[in-house]
């Protein structure tokens, strides 16, 4: 699929939404050094740094943060390609991963690197949020073409029709095929895998990185883990000191 057409089926399927008016109004107004790892083509990132904090949004795949430089405000963001391990140390007051990014570091080694560079690039006390879809909902349940189908606007105009075919679910690992019918009849398909960790997996994970759990929501309300319909593990974290 080119280049451009991935990163604008990707920022058709996540528009502006109220996680992230969540991890906006979780970082504050009080201007701070932030990460956004795993920013994607940086619709929260840009607007970290609309709202005046110095940020940094990390992502590996280039086409993203190429889309990500080129909106407006992409100057006043540091990008770089990478992952946690490219990271500078105590460098930043928070760090966010948004969009269920954290559920896209399927291998747990892999998963405790990042959280050890995460506290590593931040400073002692320094805050941490993140979302993961919690098992106990079984949202995959709905990741099919009867539930999931929808229609996304191109920047162009043109429309797409999407949805969501389950392929796998083992071992804590869901496997899913994306669908989008271009309006020329091409069908385009998109794989992913995620990881589903409990509440107890990630606050084992992140004790053992050296962070201290300050709460768990279940939803964007604020509702407790369990408590909504959203179907959330929304993790509030701080750096050890």
């Amino acid at each position: 699929m080119p280049v451009h057409l991935t990163a604008a089926l990707y920022d058709a399927e996540n528009a502006w939404g109220r996680d992230d008016d969540f991890f906006l109004h979780f970082v504050g107004a009080a201007p701070a050094r932030v990460l956004d790892l795993g920013c994607g083509t940086g619709r929260l990132t840009l607007a970290l740094a609309a709202a005046g904090h110095r940020v940094t949004g990390v992502d590996p795949e280039p086409g993203s943060l190429a889309a990500a430089r080129a909106r407006p405000g992409g100057d006043r963001v540091t990008w770089i390609p990478g992952t946690a391990a490219d990271l500078p140390d105590s460098a930043y007051d928070v760090a966010v991963l948004t969009s269920h990014v954290a559920q896209e570091i399927r291998d747990d080694e892999a998963w405790a690197d990042t959280l050890h560079h995460l506290r590593r690039a931040l400073v002692d006390g320094g805050r941490l949020a993140f979302d993961s879809r919690d098992p106990a909902a079984r949202r995959w349940e709905r990741w099919n073409p009867a539930d999931s189908r929808r229609r996304l606007a191109l920047p162009d105009g043109a429309v797409v029709d999407a949805w969501t075919e389950l392929t796998a679910v083992r071992d804590g690992l869901v496997s899913f095929l994306h669908h989008y019918l271009l309006p020329d009849g091409t069908e385009v398909h998109t794989p992913g895998t995620l990881r589903f960790r409990t509440e107890a997996d990630l606050r084992a994970a992140l004790a053992a990185a050296g962070f201290t759990v300050d709460r768990v929501l279940g939803g964007w309300a604020g509702e407790l883990a369990g408590a909504s319909d959203d179907g959330e593990l929304i993790v509030l974290a701080r750096a050890a000191q």
